[in-house]
C-alpha cells in the first residue's frame, strides 16, 4: 500500500506525458485504449485507498520527511474516507467519460485525453492532499485544464467565450486563496493543514485570522459558483464539449465546497470555536440564496446544457446548507448527496450528449417530440429527472434527510422546505423537458429563438447529425451511473460509513 498514494497522482500524469510525446504516430483507437486503461487503473487504487482509509486516515509522507519536534516540512497526503470518496467519484467519473467519447466525436486529437489525465491527477491530488498549499496547486491544475477542456473547440466562439469567462473568474478566485494562504503562513510559519491548526488553536483569533478566513471563503466560493459569484459557471458549461460537462457537473462545482470544510474543521474550527452561530447563520444564508436561484433560472431555461448548469448551482446551495449546519451529522449527509447527485447529474449530461448525437441539438423547443423514437433515453432521462427531485430510495434522498434531520435538531425548520422546493423546481424542469422532447407536450415553436439557434449550430459541428443509433459505448456509461446513484441510497453501509466518515472528517486530532 505504500506506493500506491503516490502512483495513483503518478500514473495518470506519466500517462499524459507519454501520449502528449508520441499521440502524433498512435492511432486514435490506441489512444482512447491507453488512457481508458489509466482511468480505470486510478478508479481501482482509489477504491484501495477508500477502503484502506475506512477505519482511520491513511498518511503519506512524499521522501519520507516526517515530522520532527512538531514541525512538517514534508509534503503528505491525508486519506480519509471522504477525500478518498471525492478521489473515487472523479476516477469513475473521468472512465465513464472516456468511455462517452468513444464514439462522441467524429474527430479528436490525443491532446484531449493528454488534459483529461491531468484532470484527474489534479482532483485525485486536490482530494488527498493533507498540505494547503498543495492543495491550492492541485486545484489549479485541475482548473486550468478544465478550462482548457472547456475551450476546446477553439475554432468556434462560444466555447472561448465561455473558457474566457471561466477563465478569468476563476483566476480571481485562485488569488484570493493564494492570499489567504499566505496570510496563514505568515502567522503560523507552516503550510500542513494540521499544524496549522495546532498553532492556530494556541491563541485567539484576531483580524488576521479573519482575514484569511475570509479570502480563502470567498476564492472557494468561486470555484463552487456560489451566488453572488455564480455568473461564470452556466456560461462554461452550456459550451463545453458534453464529456467534459460530464465532469464539470459532476465533482468540479463540489470542489470548493469540500476545500472550505476541509480547511475549516482542521484549521479555523478551534479558534473560531464561539462564534459557531454567526457562522452558521452566513453560510446558511449563502446557501439558501444560491439554492432558490439556481433553482429558479434552472426552470427558465430551454438549453438542457443551461438547465443542468444551473440546476448545479441550486444543488452546490443545498450542499453549502448541509455543510453550513457546522455538524458531524451535517457533513455526512453533504458527503451522501454530493456523491448521488454528482453520479446523478453526470447521466443527465450524458443523456444530452446523445442526444445531441442523435437529433443534433440540445434546445428543448426545438427537440420537441424529435425523440420519441428513443425509449432508452427517455427513460434514463425521466428517472434523472425524479432523482433531482429526491424521493425515495435514491442516493439524493438519503442525503437531505441526515440534513434535514440535523437542521430540525438545531432548530432550523425551515431548511426542509428550501429542500423541497429547490428539489422539485429542478426536477420539474428537467422533467418538463422530457415530456417535450420525448412525448411532444407543449406547444410548438412560434418563433425562431436566435440564441438558442446559434448556440444549436454550433454544438452541430461536435458530432455527425442525425445517426440512426445510440451506441453503448454511450448508453451504458449514462445507464452505469444513474445506476450507481441509485445504488447510494439503496446501500446500508453507506449512508452507516458516510457517518462515521464525517466523524473522522471533522475530528483535529
Amino acid at each position: 500500500m505504500d506506493l500506491v498514494p503516490p502512483l495513483v497522482v503518478a500514473l495518470p500524469l506519466i500517462t499524459a506525458a507519454a501520449l502528449a510525446a508520441t499521440a502524433a504516430f498512435l492511432p486514435r483507437r490506441l489512444i482512447e485504449s491507453v488512457s481508458l486503461g489509466a482511468g480505470a487503473a486510478v478508479t481501482f487504487l482509489c477504491l484501495l485507498l477508500l477502503g484502506e482509509s475506512s477505519a482511520e486516515p491513511v498518511v503519506y509522507w512524499f521522501g519520507g520527511w516526517e515530522p520532527r519536534d512538531g514541525l512538517a516540512l514534508g509534503v503528505s497526503f491525508v486519506i480519509d474516507p471522504l477525500g478518498a470518496s471525492l478521489a473515487t467519484l472523479s476516477a469513475v467519473l473521468v472512465t465513464g467519460a472516456l468511455i462517452f467519447s468513444w464514439r462522441y466525436f467524429d474527430a479528436v486529437g490525443g491532446l484531449y485525453h493528454c488534459l483529461m489525465l491531468v484532470f484527474l491527477a489534479g482532483i485525485v491530488g486536490f482530494s488527498l492532499s493533507g498540505d494547503l498549499f498543495n492543495m491550492f496547486v492541485f486545484l489549479e491544475v485541475l482548473s486550468v485544464t478544465a478550462i482548457a477542456l472547456t475551450g476546446y473547440k477553439i475554432e468556434e466562439t462560444g466555447p472561448l467565450q465561455g473558457a474566457l469567462n471561466f477563465g478569468v473568474t476563476n483566476g480571481i478566485g485562485a488569488f484570493f486563496v493564494l492570499w489567504g494562504i499566505a496570510l496563514l503562513y505568515g502567522r503560523t510559519g507552516a503550510l500542513n493543514l494540521a499544524q496549522m491548526g495546532e498553532s492556530l488553536a494556541r491563541g485567539e483569533p484576531d483580524a488576521l485570522v479573519i482575514t484569511a478566513l475570509a479570502l480563502l471563503g470567498a476564492g472557494f466560493f468561486i470555484k463552487a459558483a456560489i451566488v453572488p459569484f455564480h455568473f461564470w459557471l452556466a456560461d462554461a458549461y452550456a459550451t463545453a464539449p458534453l464529456p467534459v460537462c460530464v465532469l464539470l457537473g459532476g465533482v468540479v462545482s463540489e470542489l470548493g465546497l469540500y476545500a472550505l470544510a476541509r480547511v475549516y474543521w482542521t484549521v479555523f474550527s478551534p479558534p473560531l470555536s464561539e462564534f459557531v452561530p454567526q457562522a452558521r447563520s452566513l453560510i446558511l444564508a449563502l446557501g439558501a440564496l444560491t439554492a432558490l436561484v439556481g433553482a429558479i433560472m434552472c426552470f427558465a431555461q430551454h438549453h438542457l446544457q443551461r438547465m443542468i448548469a444551473f440546476a448545479v448551482i441550486s444543488h452546490a446551495g443545498l450542499l453549502l446548507v448541509g455543510l453550513g449546519l457546522l455538524t458531524p451529522a451535517g457533513v455526512g449527509g453533504a458527503a451522501i448527496y454530493m456523491l448521488a447527485d454528482g453520479l446523478v447529474k453526470a447521466s443527465l449530461f450524458m443523456c444530452i450528449g446523445i442526444l445531441q448525437h442523435r437529433l443534433a441539438g440540445v434546445d428543448e423547443m426545438h427537440l420537441r417530440g424529435r425523440g420519441r423514437a428513443l425509449l432508452g433515453t427517455a427513460a434514463l432521462f425521466v428517472v434523472g429527472g425524479l432523482a433531482l427531485v429526491g424521493p425515495p430510495p435514491f442516493g439524493t434522498f438519503a442525503g437531505k434527510a441526515l440534513i434535514e434531520e440535523e437542521a430540525k435538531a438545531l432548530g432550523l425548520y425551515w431548511v426542509i422546505p428550501l429542500f423541497v422546493a429547490c428539489s422539485v423546481i429542478t426536477g420539474a424542469a428537467v422533467l418538463r423537458a422530457a415530456g417535450r422532447i420525448f412525448a411532444g407536450w407543449g406547444p410548438p415553436v412560434e418563433h425562431e429563438d436566435v440564441v438558442a439557434q446559434e448556440e444549436g449550430e454550433e454544438e452541430e459541428s461536435e458530432t455527425v447529425a442525425g445517426r440512426d443509433r445510440t451506441p453503448a459505448v454511450m448508453f451504458v456509461p449514462a445507464l452505469a451511473l444513474l445506476a450507481a446513484g441509485l445504488g447510494v441510497g439503496l446501500s446500508s453501509r453507506a449512508l452507516t460509513g458516510a457517518e462515521a466518515a464525517a466523524e473522522i472528517f471533522v475530528d483535529r486530532v
